[in-house]
């Protein structure tokens, strides 16, 4: 074994029996490649990683290999997922190279861990213009010590361009320049301009293969079409889900999305499923279940949270990380079927069952079926003169015979390590599903694993915090990620509990990140807190990729903490933050689309509802289920000075909802039937 042995990770554990000497990102590798002066090789993966299993079988298994990374490297593997920061930096660095990156990113450093090449899979024998990875670390070994000042001098200037590039979407000339100039409806109509010029109008999406979600792409243009009346992005937002939750990236037989269709049609999955993904889209369809009332939409977020329930969450509490997209070594094999099975499990209902899920003796992928649904079930039925309830009994006793029988397969491996960030989007998942469908169990559940993150995660101080889990330990200091998520989840699950306990602790981490993250005249938080020492860069991040970047989400967190509590410093550092990346949400709105949310609230400012009296949380919950995109909510059965939305509001009688904007307040109403036509009126 090698030092892997003592780590949590699973990825890091599934390479605790190589042959190479594998490190974690821990002192005692930096200390031995200084005392050697042997170049490091930074090997970064997460276990969830097709290639990277791949990389290990050709290459890390193989003795001869080994034997030359030991002799002439010091080797260190790092989970990607338990140290985002140190993939950050190493992946610019690639991309800086070969102008693209990936997993797994092999990274070489000098000792005092500065990146002087970079790249991804390499394959045992040359092969597609890449040589094998043994030529590679050969050719390192020669330029590291023969051509030691030219890598030295490539490592300080890759260094130097990865420093700079956190401020690259920044313009510092605009933070001064008055709102009004900055943010007005011309600007939202050429965002939505730039995103529709990359509408898949046919299979929804945007682009073309391979297809990501997409989710705050998604939610950006259901709140423009929510304020514009712009049916195009209503339209795009909705085929999207439509056919994503209709397709084989969604798991037709156990619930939940995968993390991307490798075709424009969302047939074909990459298999591996994210936590965080699922918790997205759960955002994303709580949405439009608000706007629509779809039973498409409801029933996929009732089984994505039974899914995330039943196979990723661990009995203690919280929610592990992913699932394989392998299993027994063959990708997606735990999730296909031949008609054959399917009939021998289903008998003669497997006839309409196969017809609905597009499943046929030859397969729809590699001689597999990977079940997809064409048709919405009042088609199916009305096509085959069936009744749409028994349709829907038949398809649901189908489904769950096949559930059954997987369970007899063996499982897809499961990264169990139990992550700050991704459980505060799932907390945040659960808030939005209780206020779309008014489930009870959802705000249970959105409470529960919220209260189960401040105990687990809690760090020395106050307000210290930890970024991943696993077997009782916590460890490595936490990121801006995981603050901006939680205080996120504080603020969503306030917003569905009324209490405010949880509003209070949101006050308190965010003005601690604050104190840690920032430095003076910087407008954006840095990814990691200034007494975190074991990286060659500080950096920021703001691109909203698979994740909200922390940074857009800490805009978001400022200005509706900034209305809750009458802060003007809050929405000051949001607005500055806001309009220092202006140009780049105009120009590249689908890798900023988080941001854009916060330009939407600007431009179209969101309500602020107070509702008084003795019937408040009862009004409350039911105003809620309606959308209103970027509203903060307040309900008291009681006189309440403390915060403004509630200061000066009497209770009488009658419970009052009020309907501010601003701090400006409409004449309240009595019930929310009352509300509901005041906000109708309002939008006319």
């Amino acid at each position: 074994m090698n030092q892997l042995h003592q780590e949590t990770s699973p990825y890091l554990l599934q390479h605790a029996h190589n042959p190479v000497h594998w490190y974690a990102w821990k002192e005692e590798a930096f200390e031995r490649a200084r005392r050697e002066d042997k170049p490091i090789l930074v090997s970064i993966g997460y276990s969830t990683c097709h290639w990277c299993h791949v990389m290990e079988r050709e290459s890390f298994e193989n003795e001869e290999i080994a034997a030359f990374m030991n002799e002439h490297f010091v080797n260190i593997k790092v989970d990607r997922e338990e140290r985002p920061d140190v993939d950050q930096i190493y992946m610019e660095a690639c991309q800086a190279i070969s102008g693209s990156g990936g997993w797994p990113l092999n990274c070489f450093l000098t000792p005092d861990k500065q990146p002087f090449y970079a790249g991804t899979y390499f394959p045992p024998r040359p092969a597609h213009q890449r040589p094998s990875w043994m030529q590679m670390l050969q050719n390192i070994h020669r330029a590291y010590t023969q051509q030691r000042a030219e890598v030295e001098d490539q490592a300080k200037r890759l260094t130097e361009a990865i420093n700079r590039s956190g401020s690259f979407h920044i313009d510092n000339d605009l933070i001064a320049t008055d709102r009004e100039q900055l943010f007005h409806r011309v600007l939202v109509d050429n965002i939505f301009f730039a995103m529709e010029k990359n509408f898949d109008r046919e299979e929804g999406g945007f682009g073309s293969a391979p297809k990501f979600p997409g989710t705050m792409t998604i939610r950006w243009l259901l709140r423009y079409a929510h304020h514009t009346g712009q049916a195009a992005a209503r339209e795009q937002a909705l085929l999207s889900l439509d056919k994503m939750c209709r397709g084989g990236i969604y798991d037709q037989i156990g619930g939940g999305f995968a993390r991307y269709a490798t075709d424009r049609a969302w047939l074909i999955p990459h298999f591996e499923k994210m936590l965080y993904d699922n918790a997205l889209l759960v955002g994303a369809l709580s949405d439009a279940y608000q706007l629509t009332q779809k039973s498409l939409y409801r029933e996929t977020i009732e089984e994505t949270l039974d899914y995330l329930g039943r196979e990723m969450s661990h009995p203690d509490g919280g929610f592990y990380s992913a699932l394989d997209a392998d299993s027994e070594g063959v990708e997606g094999k735990f999730y296909v079927w031949s008609r054959a099975e399917v009939v021998e499990v289903l008998g003669t209902a497997a006839a309409v069952f196969c017809d609905f899920y597009d499943i046929t003796e030859t397969g729809n992928w590699e001689g597999h079926n990977i079940l997809q649904r064409q048709r919405s079930f009042a088609e199916f039925a009305t096509a085959h003169d069936l009744e749409e309830e028994a349709l829907r009994d038949l398809l649901r006793e189908g489904r769950e015979k096949l559930l059954a029988r997987r369970a007899e397969r063996v499982r897809p491996g499961l990264d169990d390590k139990q992550l700050l960030s991704w459980n505060a989007l799932m907390v945040t998942a659960y808030a939005q599903a209780y206020r779309a469908l008014g489930r009870e169990a959802d705000r249970q559940t959105s409470r529960q694993s919220l209260d189960w993150i401040l105990r687990t995660f809690r760090g020395e101080g106050d307000q210290d915090y930890y970024h991943t889990y696993k077997e009782g330990r916590a460890q490595y200091e936490a990121f801006l990620a995981d603050y901006a998520f939680l205080i996120e989840a504080l603020l969503e699950v306030h917003r569905i509990s009324y209490d405010n306990r949880y509003l209070e602790k949101a006050r308190q981490i965010c003005d601690a990140v604050i104190a840690n993250f920032t430095e003076a005249d910087e407008p954006l938080f840095y990814y990691t807190a200034a007494r975190q020492q074991d990286i060659p860069v500080r950096r920021t991040e703001v691109y909203d990729s698979a994740l909200p970047s922390a940074n857009s989400t800490m805009v978001s967190n400022l200005r509706r903490l900034a209305l809750l509590l009458d802060r003007s410093d809050y929405g000051d550092r949001a607005e500055r933050m806001l309009k220092g990346m202006k140009n780049s949400i105009e120009r590249y709105p689908t890798s900023f689309a988080r941001w854009g949310w916060s330009v939407l609230d600007v431009v179209f400012p969101p309500a602020e509802v107070a509702v008084l009296g003795t019937e408040a949380i009862r009004f409350a919950d039911a105003i809620q289920r309606r959308y209103l995109p970027g509203a903060v909510v307040m309900g008291s059965e009681k006189e309440n000075e403390q915060f403004p939305l509630l200061r000066g509001k009497p209770i009488g009688e009658l419970t009052y909802i009020y309907l501010c904007r601003q701090y400006a307040c409409q004449q309240p109403v009595n019930s929310p039937e009352a509300f509901e036509q005041l906000i109708a009126e309002e939008g006319s």
